[in-house]
């Protein structure tokens, strides 16, 4: 996936030269030990750097200039120990680059009541610190994320944590390459987009290619790379008799390997970590890939269909920012739907591509029909979701801006067996209920297209959201219709004003 460990956030303390040398000292031990803590969490994945104290207009803003060009640095951690002027900030701020967690803490957790005096509060003055840089952000319109808490505690160390995910994803974003093999479903609008938009945006670099720049590699693979693959398709899954050796579809199986195989060196070539195709280009591929976009995505490549690049990217970022997190994250369609009297339902799926990173049990490995496409039976696996919350987001281009879209769900176990349906799946109930949850991502112009997960929360996207500085839609237990209405139409005049410099 991504090595968390090759990356680092920058832990910065603000102060001034107004409390003298032994104050200062101490502020910067007191901050080295609270980087040291943090390193030491289990729910704190990315390295803290403690960074020196700084104190003047000149020292910010040359710290924030040594984190724009440190390519291993994602992103800062800011915390005024004591009182630090905020206009010394504003340069530094103003050309910060990375992504910042303004942190609201202290050093001790409570206050000393029979020994505390005049110097004990001039030393721990972020109560009053914090909220002198918070208001020059916001005077700034600088986007940040804001985690209240002491700094020991597990509540505030996976707020920190979850944080430095998304900074991780978004990271990611800024050299992700997407290869569109193949162009978009023809006459289909939500998964078109302006690509550069969204490289000057998020960074991502998207280019077409043509299934042929598969089907040379696919015609490089060796009978021994073939061979272990398939026997590791056996160990792996349940394979059906007529998949297994000797079977009536065995070269359904061997055809599927051989495509795994020849897509797997064509992005790795490319240096590409996220990728689509369509059914309407193939070319000289014999099936539709189903199999090896599964496996694909299990091992953390991005993926639209039909050559839907921005979920392809968002399904990227989101597999980097659950990394070892659990639950998984999937490609995700929804496909139909279950309308009950006392509760209605979503069925998600696609016609093969779901990552079995949210399957609940061992997959089948089977080969069936596919009534588009004019190819050979495509093999795939097939299998169930477990229960439990979940979330949908989806990525869209609303011309003059992009959208993120996230609906809070619950996955539910399906009410009776699904012999006939050839696909993997996930039932899930969407939040608040149906009728509402579908009325505002209709209205919002959400895609068919999402990527589902039970690994992320809402806030990892509002995180995300802040710091790519795109308009987020939420939909959850305490969305009403009337209400989504208004901040659709409040949002359509911020960001026209917000375009024209207003």
């Amino acid at each position: 996936m991504t090595d968390f460990k090759n990356k680092e956030v920058w832990f910065i303390t603000g102060s001034q030269h107004l409390y003298g040398e032994e104050t200062l000292k101490q502020v910067a031990a007191n901050s080295a030990e609270i980087v040291k803590g943090l390193n030491k969490s289990a729910f704190v994945p990315v390295k803290l750097v403690h960074k020196n104290t700084v104190k003047t207009p000149d020292e910010i803003t040359q710290v924030m200039l040594e984190a724009n060009n440190n390519q291993n640095c994602i992103g800062i951690i800011t915390w005024m120990h004591t009182f630090s002027p905020a206009k010394m900030w504003i340069n530094g701020l103003s050309i910060l680059k990375k992504p910042i967690c303004h942190f609201h803490t202290q050093f001790n957790a409570e206050i000393p009541w029979s020994k505390i005096d005049m110097d004990f509060m001039n030393l721990n003055q972020s109560a009053h610190g914090d909220r002198e840089f918070g208001f020059i952000m916001s005077r700034m319109r600088k986007k940040r994320k804001v985690v209240v808490g002491h700094w020991k505690t597990e509540a505030t160390q996976r707020k920190v944590g979850n944080w430095q995910r998304v900074a991780m994803g978004w990271d990611e974003l800024q050299n992700l390459k997407v290869a569109r093999i193949g162009d978009n479903m023809r006459q289909v609008a939500v998964t078109e987009g302006d690509k550069v938009a969204a490289q000057i945006k998020f960074g991502v670099e998207v280019n077409g290619y043509d299934s042929s720049d598969v089907v040379k590699h696919i015609n490089a693979v060796s009978d021994s790379d073939l061979n272990t693959l398939l026997k590791e398709y056996e160990e792996t899954y349940t394979l059906t008799d007529s998949l297994k050796e000797g079977g009536d579809k065995r070269q359904s199986l061997v055809d599927a390997a051989k495509i795994e195989l020849g897509l797997r060196a064509f992005l790795e070539e490319g240096g590409f970590k996220a990728f689509t195709d369509t059914f309407e280009n193939l070319g000289e591929l014999k099936q539709l890939p189903g199999l090896a976009v599964q496996r694909l995505m299990a091992d953390g490549y991005g993926f639209g269909a039909e050559g839907d690049w921005k979920t392809a990217a968002l399904l990227r970022a989101m597999k980097v920012m659950a990394q070892g997190l659990e639950g998984g994250t999937s490609f995700m369609e929804d496909y139909t739907n279950h309308f009950k009297a006392e509760r209605s339902y979503v069925l998600g799926s696609h016609m093969l591509e779901i990552c079995p990173s949210i399957a609940d049990a061992k997959p089948s490995c089977e080969v069936h029909p596919l009534g588009i496409g004019g190819k050979e039976d495509p093999v795939r696996l097939v299998f169930n979701s477990p229960e439990g919350e979940a979330l949908n987001a989806s990525l869209v281009d609303m011309g003059n801006r992009f959208r993120l879209i996230v609906n809070e769900v619950e996955a539910v176990e399906p009410e009776a067996d699904l012999p006939n349906l050839p696909v993997a799946r996930v039932l899930w109930d969407p939040k608040p209920d149906m009728d509402t949850a579908v009325t505002s991502w209709i209205l919002a112009g959400g895609a068919h297209h999402t990527v589902y997960t039970q690994a992320l929360s809402t806030e990892f996207l509002e995180d995300f959201a802040d710091i790519a500085g795109i308009e987020l839609l939420v939909i959850d237990d305490k969305t009403t219709v009337r209400q989504f209405k208004d901040t659709l139409n409040a949002n359509e005049a911020y960001y026209h004003l917000f375009q024209h410099g207003m």
